[in-house]
């Protein structure tokens, strides 16, 4: 397992979230855990302890490495590729109200 992610040339700090809530959960009327936010694109997906687990769908469909928690207080990070969870100094810190 990696010590870093070695994949923060993907990350877009100019892309801010798609909305307040996972976005297939909200045009299906599902349900989630908690948020997370593609640092790519800005793609707001539910966590995988939520049923649909749309985050880590969005990462397997767009091959974007890594997210953001997208909760209130929390400004920790993940990459899928390396398996690491870290902290970006200095990051816009995005969360839903």
């Amino acid at each position: 397992m990696a010590q870093t992610c070695g994949h923060l040339d993907q990350v877009d700090v100019g892309a801010g979230p798609s909305g307040e809530g996972c976005e297939e959960c909200s045009r299906s009327g599902g349900r989630w855990v908690h948020l997370r936010m593609c640092r790519t694109c800005g793609h707001v997906g539910c966590c995988d302890s939520s049923p649909n687990r749309h985050a880590t769908a969005h990462r397997a469909a767009t091959g974007h490495p890594v997210v953001s928690s997208f909760e209130p207080g929390e400004d920790w990070w993940w990459c899928y590729e390396d398996q690491v969870m870290f902290g970006v100094e200095g990051a816009p810190d995005y969360a839903h109200s």
